[in-house]
């Protein structure tokens, strides 16, 4: 659920989205008597920067929903896996209910741009308002799919419904490949539960050994397999041997992180441009049957689940579709023939479905359906407006300020790109406003454009270090713990997300493609 956001900025106040798009900034306001909670702090690294105007920002963002592209060598399943560690670390209204009252350490702890899987605990089995996610005082809940035809129903491959996903971040829910993406954490932290816990665990430490276990993991996992995937491995590298050189440097590794706005309305945004218009789904829905309006549909928050309020049995994931999982020396969980599914290069084009979102999946109403406030590159790029974000221009001249050795984009490549967006369809004027401050985004993926579809220079910087902050700032932190290694993979210096599927669904093929 990407609607009308807001952002509070340190030093900035609450930055918000009139009905109009236009920025407005205001207090945080508390209810009367009750101590102020501090809204979820975003964080500003470069100058503001000059914005497009709405018809230059309409041109763009049909310049990049207008189909065509390319596929690269990333499984499809890191698109969505990259959306779950989005809304792990970004805000939303969640379904944890803290209420005014509550200490700004309670919520900053429920709610924190840190890379701790509170998206998939909530505020733990022992808090009132996450209770309801939970089976018991350790295991998470999991739902059951409604039968089909011949296919029965299925405990297990459906996350808990109450008509909506009964889940802590409600994004989720909102297209069905990062819902089962969810659900396969969920099956990861139970099997930790019951297999990896030593036997003499006391029975008041079961969730929150597991958890750490659970974490740990999944840091592991991102650092080493799914940010060398989309980013220069120079960089990742770099930043995890030496350290931060922009976002937050020498800050306090225990206290709370920030969210650096660049990396929230831009940077990270790079997964958008890796949608497929059409997924090899599962063994009902092959070849090209996978819809991504399917895939929308077949959730709680943005479609219908088929009329019903759960999930049909012939749409659970077949996950040897988006995931390599013969890296883990499995050859019997290679991919049918002709059904794996690559995701989209990381460039300046966007699959076009996304000119025209379902409403529910971004809070719209039903009258804009079909209008340009269901294009995901004009919200983006109002998006940018609204927070009056750094230009590319100013952000590399931001990074070199602080000792990084990035090459600024010519005009002629900003313009020219590798096979990307056109800007044919602007006018003169229009185009030397864009090559002359262009949008973050757009910078970015143009980036990854002219380097085979890996984030380089500003983008790979503002993602890897906010990353590394955000694995810092956990509870649980491989950073603060260079000691520790993996146990749950091959060997104690490897888990990848294949492997983290692998154990979830134990290793059985029926359970990690049930419908064969």
């Amino acid at each position: 659920m990407h609607g009308s956001e807001s952002y509070y900025v340190v030093g900035e106040g609450l930055l918000s989205e009139a009905g109009t798009g236009a920025p407005v900034a205001a207090a945080a306001a508390a209810a009367p008597g009750a101590a102020p909670a501090p809204p979820f702090r975003f964080s500003r690294l470069a100058p503001k920067g000059t914005q497009l105007g709405e018809p230059l920002r309409k041109k763009l963002a049909d310049a990049m929903t207008a189909g065509g592209g390319g596929f690269g060598q990333i499984p499809a399943g890191f698109t969505y896996l990259g959306q779950f560690v989005d809304h792990d670390l970004t805000f939303d209204k969640t379904t944890v209910a803290f209420g005014h009252n509550v200490s700004a350490a309670d919520l900053l702890q429920g709610r924190s741009p840190a890379l701790d899987l509170d998206s998939l605990y909530g505020a733990g089995p022992a808090d009132p308002g996450s209770a309801k996610f939970y089976k018991d005082d350790r295991h998470l809940k999991m739902g059951k799919t409604e039968a089909v035809g011949s296919i029965t129903a299925k405990q297990g491959f459906d996350l808990p419904r109450e008509d909506k996903a009964v889940i802590p971040d409600k994004r989720n829910d909102e297209n069905l490949a990062v819902a089962q993406t969810h659900l396969a954490f969920h099956r990861f932290h139970n099997r930790v539960v019951d297999d990896e816990l030593p036997s003499g665990t006391p029975a008041n430490q079961r969730f929150i050994r597991a958890r750490e276990i659970v974490v740990k993991h999944y840091q592991w996992m991102i650092r080493h397999d799914y940010l060398p995937r989309i980013a220069e491995a120079s960089i990742v590298n770099d930043v995890f041997s030496n350290g931060r050189k922009v976002f937050e440097k020498g800050a306090s590794a225990t206290s709370v992180p920030t969210m650096p706005i660049e990396f929230s309305v831009a940077a990270f945004r790079l997964g958008h441009s890796m949608i497929r218009r059409d997924y090899a789904w599962n063994h009902e829905f092959p070849d090209h049957e996978g819809t991504l309006d399917f895939l929308f549909a077949f959730t709680g928050t943005s479609g219908f689940l088929g009329g019903g309020s759960k999930l049909p049995s012939n749409w659970i994931a077949d996950w040897r579709r988006l995931y390599d999982l013969t890296e883990t020396g499995r050859n019997d969980l290679k991919a049918p023939p002709g059904q794996f599914n690559r995701a989209r290069r990381i460039d300046t084009l966007l699959s076009d479905p996304l000119k025209t979102l379902p409403p529910g999946s971004f809070g719209g109403k039903n009258t804009d359906a079909g209008t340009i406030r269901a294009n995901l590159a004009f919200r983006n790029l109002t998006r940018a407006k609204m927070v009056k974000l750094a230009t590319g221009q100013k952000a590399v001249t931001f990074l070199k300020s602080k000792g990084v050795n990035v090459t600024t984009l010519t005009k002629a490549q900003l313009r020219d790109g590798n096979g990307g967006a056109s800007l044919a369809g602007l006018t003169t004027a229009q185009r030397d406003k864009l090559l002359t401050d262009t949008p973050l985004w757009f910078y970015i993926l143009r980036e990854a454009e002219l380097n085979d579809g890996k984030l380089r220079g500003v983008g790979a910087r503002i993602v890897v270090e906010t990353l590394h902050r955000a694995m810092e700032g956990s509870q649980f932190s491989i950073v603060r713990d260079p000691a520790w290694r993996p146990s749950l993979g091959p060997n104690n210096n490897t888990f990848r997300m294949s492997d983290l599927l692998l154990f979830a669904f134990e290793g059985k093929k029926n359970l990690l493609a049930p419908l064969g």
